[in-house]
């Protein structure tokens, strides 16, 4: 695979990395990790952190770990590790032998809390949750002593060991490290680390009823698998000293080597016009806003990919936001562009009807037809040329005829002339309308010595040029026209107008439009396609076979995205 780790232009990790290796701290080593929490879908923005983990690896020669921080029994499920190994190898990297679970080092991790226990740097606190939340103080003022912190080494080690052989409820206690109640970062006011969780895990069953907190296994996670850079999201910045003292103390206790992970963020993506959050995707999903995590419009990965997004495509993306230390937003049409131009470069064009209108043409012979030769790709000549089927009938859009054409109008009218794209001239005659008065069939009359390619077609000169399938040779298929999922770029935040005291839920901005099913005929040739092969519909956009829906010969069709931004004054 071809490295796109943000080669464009340096950034401030790539700067830290480069200092690292300048200094032969890691002796040129460069290790990182994808570390995602089994409980849930991947969405766009761990796209763009898949992308700068393995991509930073790949540019220096190194290897990016996939490990699975499955540290919370209650919300992980193999489905989930089944779903995020399918997303990380689609977009296209390979940990090789580089996989790993953080509940295969549970016994390291209860090693190691004993370890601080014996060290005085750790104690079983038996206070209540709600009494560890009001006694921790807040960004004004210090914490409170916990009244079991003065516990004896001796007292804690045996009441954690009897947490672990399961001898008490959930809540009743918890594993706090002692670190300073009195310091100005809140996540270093005795963080806990263990706490008691009778509930199966998706790998270790029932053999642990206690379990990690993430912050104190994460550290020890990276130490284990020689991780020279824990790249993080901003999120995570306050929990560096939290990071720091549990592998300094560790080191220093003997656990672990030095040199010693590094934790650096990095901001996230904040992007317009989708939410990111996994209790709204959740509730997205649970309450049937969206047919499922795959649905094309929820920003999952799963999704991106029956939407048609490309691999390439969100790689393209990484690299052009690039990283950055603080919070910004990226508006969505950056992402819908990388994709267009990735699509433009390789998608097949084909023709497709979507608002379908009958073209008879008076004149050709009933029962005849012949083969009119397209482009596969007109940037790409070496792709060749295909057949599309001519006849007296076919299809046209509707919105290519007008009985009464306004000024600038340069397609069907009666007495127009224009060009059937890669086939012949054609002058409109009349129409034929339905007993609603609705136009139900145009006449047209065609040149004979006006087809594309043949000596003398140049002579015609029209203005318009009109796409058209062979009403006896096409293929009549679902399509659904995919749009954005919210209708404004900040779901859920107060707008201007809004009335005052107007609460309103990111719910009350989905998209009504963000989906249509059509019937629409298309050029015989797309029946044949295979699910996830993309073409280009000319005028229509890029369009993508349907991964759970087509069947072999009856493809369904996903519009992944316009040919232009249609949001750009939105």
């Amino acid at each position: 695979m071809t490295s796109t780790a943000l080669t464009a232009a340096n950034n401030f990790i790539r700067n830290i990395i480069e200092e690292d290796n300048r200094i032969g701290k890691w002796n040129g080593r460069v290790t990182t990790r994808f570390p995602p929490e089994p409980n849930g879908y991947l969405h766009y923005g761990h796209a763009k952190a898949i992308c700068l983990n393995f991509g930073l690896a790949e540019t220096y020669g190194g290897i990016c770990h996939l490990r699975f921080d499955d540290t919370n029994p209650e919300k992980e499920e193999q489905e989930y590790v089944d779903s995020i190994i399918e997303a990380i190898q689609w977009l296209g990297f390979d940990w090789r032998e580089h996989l790993y679970f953080a509940s295969s080092y549970f016994d390291i991790m209860y090693a190691c809390a004993e370890s601080l226990i014996k060290a005085g740097k750790a104690y079983v606190d038996s206070q209540t949750a709600e009494d560890v939340r009001k006694n921790r103080g807040t960004l004004t003022e210090p914490g409170v002593d916990s009244p079991f912190r003065a516990r004896s080494a001796e007292e804690s080690l045996d009441l954690f060991r009897r947490m672990k052989a399961g001898e008490f409820a959930d809540g009743a206690h918890v594993l706090r490290a002692k670190i300073d109640m009195a310091s100005p970062n809140i996540n270093l006011r005795d963080p806990a680390i263990y706490r008691i969780r009778h509930a199966a895990h998706h790998r270790t069953g029932d053999t642990w009823c206690i379990y990690p907190m993430y912050a104190f296994a994460h550290p020890i996670e990276d130490a284990i698998e020689g991780i020279t850079h824990s790249i993080c999201s901003l999120e995570f910045e306050d929990q560096r000293p939290f990071y720091d003292w549990t592998l300094d103390t560790l080191a220093s206790a003997g656990h672990f080597a030095r040199p010693l992970p590094r934790q650096v963020e990095f901001a996230r993506l904040n992007l317009t016009y989708v939410v990111l959050s996994k209790r709204k995707l959740i509730q997205l999903v649970g309450e049937g806003h969206v047919s499922g995590w795959d649905d094309p419009r929820l920003p999952t990965l799963s999704g991106a990919r029956r939407r048609g997004f490309t691999p390439e495509g969100f790689r393209r993306f990484a690299e052009r936001i690039g990283v950055a230390k603080s919070e910004s937003w990226i508006d969505m049409s950056v992402l819908e562009d990388c994709m267009r131009e990735h699509l433009n470069e390789t998608a097949p064009r084909r023709i497709a009807v979507l608002d379908p209108l009958k073209l008879v043409i008076t004149n050709y012979p009933e029962g005849a037809s012949e083969p009119c030769q397209a482009p596969n790709h007109p940037l790409k000549p070496e792709l060749g040329k295909r057949d599309m089927p001519f006849g007296r009938e076919l299809w046209i859009e509707r919105e290519d005829f007008m009985e009464t054409p306004v000024k600038g109008f340069h397609r069907l009218a009666p007495g127009n002339t224009v060009r059937l794209r890669y086939g012949y001239v054609v002058k409109c005659t009349g129409c034929e309308k339905d007993a609603d008065g609705n136009v139900s069939a145009v006449f047209a009359e065609y040149f004979p010595d006006s087809k594309s390619g043949t000596p003398g077609a140049d002579n015609y000169k029209v203005k318009g040029n009109l796409h058209w399938v062979s009403a006896a040779h096409a293929y009549r298929a679902e399509v659904r026209l995919y749009d954005r999922l919210f209708a404004c770029p900040h779901p859920g935040q107060r707008r201007e107008g809004d009335p005052e005291g107007l609460e309103r839920s990111y719910l009350d901005d989905i998209n009504p439009n963000s989906v249509r099913a059509v019937t629409a005929f298309l050029e015989p040739s797309l029946k044949a396609a295979k699910p996830e092969e993309r073409f280009q519909f000319e005028r229509h956009g890029y369009f993508i076979a349907d991964l759970r829906d087509s069947a072999e010969g009856a493809p369904v069709f996903n519009r992944t995205a316009a040919l232009k931004d249609s949001w750009a004054k939105g």
